[in-house]
């Protein structure tokens, strides 16, 4: 059911929750609907996680792929170099129309940022940007990436926020190309929500961020 506008504004996204889903059937899903969507489809907030596998981003260098690793390694059409993916990780994937919502990829990518960050601001953890370093830290540790893609005015990939995972996959790659680069998840830092909680409010707070995007232009 397409939601309501309000004043002219697009409505709020469609939050659908996938569970535990394949990756490269998961990266068609998202083309398709991009591809195929028109000034009146509704856009979405695919909440999910995924098995265990590394993903390369378009600016993936050789030097930073795994290093002897029985896990898959995908190659996507997502910005960015590469991240690891597996249970215990909640990613939102963001399919909306840029145009409509007069919101361009870097402030995008500015709106998700600080819906971690004030995700985990709910949970009394203080996290920050890196300059020069797409993502959220939290004492230095990588706790969240990110990664998008634009096709025919539309976007789609998203961010991944660490929660209750295996961080050992991480320590076979260059995380995001930045060798030694420290890793770190919700659990460690003292956050006893699970996945489906966390993928909520981050869903919500993302929600409420491209509202008050649309109230501001």
């Amino acid at each position: 059911m397409k939601q309501p506008s309000v004043a002219g504004h697009p409505p709020a996204p469609v939050i659908r929750r996938l569970g535990l889903v394949e990756f490269q059937p998961t990266c068609a899903a998202m083309r398709q609907f991009t591809t195929s969507r028109r000034h009146d489809t509704p856009d979405e907030l695919w909440v999910l996680q995924h098995p265990p596998l590394y993903s390369a981003g378009l600016a993936t260098r050789q030097r930073h792929l795994p290093r002897d690793s029985s896990i898959p390694l995908e190659r996507t059409d997502r910005g960015g170099q590469i991240t690891y993916h597996g249970p215990g990780q909640v990613v939102i994937y963001a399919l909306l129309d840029l145009a409509r919502r007069d919101l361009k990829i870097r402030a995008l990518v500015s709106l998700l940022e600080q819906a971690v960050i004030d995700t985990l601001a709910q949970y009394r953890v203080s996290a920050q940007r890196k300059s020069g370093a797409p993502g959220i830290y939290v004492n230095g540790a990588k706790i969240a990436a990110l990664g998008l893609r634009v096709r025919t005015g539309g976007c789609y990939h998203g961010v991944a926020l660490n929660v209750d995972m295996d961080l050992a996959p991480f320590l076979a790659i260059d995380p995001c190309g930045y060798p030694g680069l420290a890793v770190t998840q919700t659990r460690d830092l003292g956050i006893v929500a699970n996945v489906d909680e966390l993928g909520d409010r981050l869903a919500a707070n993302l929600t409420q961020h491209l509202a008050r995007h649309e109230r501001n232009h």
